[in-house]
């Protein structure tokens, strides 16, 4: 239960530390939480009425409260980017997910499944970004982008180019930053993948999942009896079926070779750029 504060402890100080000179600074911080063990500490049990993962939730979003207030002390808040996100969509651990649903509350948002699934519940995850006079406040954006972006959109942003072997995936999202309703194309598909190493690809409107069920922890798991007889490939048409409940894999078969045939190509070049 220490880990939490120890780093927003050494976060904060960086802040305050890094802030008071002229050159610019970066910090990455990776919470342990919310995570295994749950273990929320006294000033947050019971504080959400909902169990010791949701009081974890809101232990994890003071931490980050913390931060953000050593940075506005600071002085250096109306010239930093903040951008808060997560690795994976909820943990179905010890039930709890199974828990706050029966009382009201789906960690996934509606989308279906959880972590490690190739499921949209296994990779759709908050991704909040504060960048004082350059986005909007308030408002919000329906554009196509992974964490594997970042990289290219901050170099964009500071207006460095990225040398030719690193972020071979990456594409940079800064006009959506600057207008969250501009029209955004990727360019390239995403490629997800799940915790028995089975691959997705999502271009556009469609996902391909190259798996007969999740891939991971949410049914049907692999090598389960529902898994057994389904077809080895799922498609999806999020623009229609963004909760992924009906598999139109055999009226588009089109649709299935394009997708197949583009991660094969990833895989032989080694990149998706």
């Amino acid at each position: 239960d220490r880990v939490l504060a120890d780093l927003t402890a050494r976060a904060t100080r960086i802040v305050r530390e890094r802030s008071r000179g002229p050159a610019p600074f970066f910090l990455y911080l990776a919470f342990a939480s919310p995570h295994t063990p749950v273990l929320p500490t006294p000033p947050f049990a019971g504080r959400t009425g909902l169990g010791a993962y949701a009081d974890f939730v809101a232990q994890t979003d003071a931490a980050i409260g913390e931060v953000l207030q050593a940075l506005e002390a600071s002085g250096a808040a109306a010239n930093t980017i903040v951008i808060v996100t997560s690795d994976n969509g909820p943990a179905p651990v010890a039930g709890m997910l199974a828990d706050l649903r029966a009382q009201g509350h789906d960690s996934a948002g509606g989308w279906r499944g959880a972590k490690q699934d190739l499921y949209e519940g296994g990779h759709r995850v908050p991704f909040i970004v504060r960048w004082p006079g350059v986005v909007p406040a308030g408002t919000t954006s329906r554009a196509t982008v992974g964490l594997v972006d970042i990289l290219a959109t901050v170099a964009d942003a500071i207006g460095e180019r990225l040398p030719d072997g690193a972020g071979e995936d990456s594409v940079s999202f800064l006009p959506v930053l600057r207008r969250p309703d501009a029209p955004f194309d990727r360019r390239v598909a995403l490629v997800m993948q799940s915790g028995n190493g089975s691959f997705a690809i999502r271009d556009g409107r469609w996902k391909l999942c190259l798996a007969p069920g999740s891939g991971g922890l949410s049914a049907p798991r692999p090598g389960s009896p529902e898994e057994k007889g389904l077809p080895p490939v799922q498609l999806y048409d999020l623009e229609s079926d963004p909760a992924e409940t009906t598999n139109v894999q055999s009226s588009h078969a089109d649709v299935v070779a394009r997708l197949t045939a583009t991660l094969e190509a990833f895989r032989a070049a080694g990149r998706s750029r």
